[in-house]
């Protein structure tokens, strides 16, 4: 009869085949961008959701569709503008009637929110009111409409895309749901040959076909997988010191954030810091989770979650340059 152990050390080297296969498969349709890939998983098989920040024409939705095509999820895109209402993502109820007994009575029709993916497209178009039904499912797993609550897909994952460059006509997320999403991703230009194959393979005829890897149930198993890794206890150590250091009120803090920031991260983030970890760790082949894959995680955990002072901005002072400099 085999143990638990036994079970988790399998399916760990299932995962491990499994991300292979995945990358390969995405080099395929997405050209570059490998440290975006690896930190979409990461944040996937740790059941978080992602904010990830982009200039337009980067391939944001084609990375989404295609990872879910890979996974057998079920895909939707939500494009935010700042006339979507709440309805508009979670689903309404509609008045119908029957054709034999006419009798009227209300069915409850599904918003773009009822699937396994949903990218979330410039979610900083769209008003606060519009942001927080999105932000009630990300926390709960369910939408609450005309007083029913009801449960969402599993597994249930956001990525929203922000756009860097325009501010016009935007509702910037709020600190507090930033805290949300467990990673921000930064997709930068591709370098000059990425550029010139991207030319050359989506101005021609290419179909590439994509073919499942895992499927519902296995990602819901491999996430909790992703609990059960050990940690080291100097990586929750690192994790602690991490998000108390970014905290100008904090007594350890360094005269940098004391200098730079306005607001550090909150316990959230040391929460991220070691899920992120242990989910490297289990990507990489390892199991358990050490400093090393604290650190690897920690720009995405944490940029969004610091708010930097006007003094910060006027020196050219970024969120990662202070990451940095905190985990020097």
């Amino acid at each position: 009869m085999p143990t638990q152990t036994q079970d988790d050390v399998r399916a760990a080297e299932r995962l491990q085949r499994a991300k292979e296969d995945i990358i390969g498969q995405l080099g395929s349709v997405i050209v570059g961008q490998t440290h975006v890939i690896e930190e979409l998983l990461i944040c996937l098989f740790a059941r978080g959701h992602c904010l990830l920040q982009g200039v337009p024409g980067l391939a944001k939705t084609l990375l989404v569709s295609s990872l879910s095509r890979i996974l057998d999820l079920e895909f939707s895109r939500i494009q935010f503008t700042p006339d979507l209402m709440p309805s508009d993502v979670t689903g309404s109820e509609i008045l119908q009637e029957d054709p034999a007994t006419k009798q009227r009575s209300f069915r409850f029709l599904p918003g773009p929110v009822f699937a396994n993916m949903i990218l979330a497209d410039e979610i900083n178009r769209t008003p606060p009111k519009t942001q927080a039904a999105l932000l009630q499912a990300m926390q709960e797993f369910q939408v609450t409409t005309g007083g029913t609550t009801r449960p969402l897909p599993l597994p249930f994952f956001v990525m929203a895309t922000e756009n860097p460059i325009e501010q016009e006509g935007t509702y910037p997320l709020p600190e507090a749901q930033l805290d949300r999403f467990f990673l921000q991703i930064t997709m930068d230009y591709p370098t000059a040959e990425e550029e010139r194959r991207i030319v050359v393979e989506t101005t021609g005829a290419k179909n590439v076909e994509l073919r499942k890897v895992l499927n519902a149930q296995e990602v819901l198993a491999l996430q909790d997988l992703v609990r059960r890794v050990p940690v080291a206890d100097s990586a929750v150590d690192l994790a602690v010191a991490l998000a108390r250091s970014t905290r100008p009120s904090d007594a350890g803090a360094p005269e940098s954030v004391k200098k730079w920031v306005s607001w550090g991260a909150g316990p959230r983030a040391s929460q991220s810091l070691v899920l992120g970890a242990k989910a490297r760790a289990l990507l990489s082949g390892r199991f358990a989770a050490a400093a090393d894959d604290v650190r690897a995680v920690a720009k995405p955990v944490l940029r969004h979650r610091v708010v930097l002072n006007f003094q910060a901005e006027a020196e050219g002072v970024s969120p990662d340059d202070l990451i940095e400099t905190l985990l020097a």
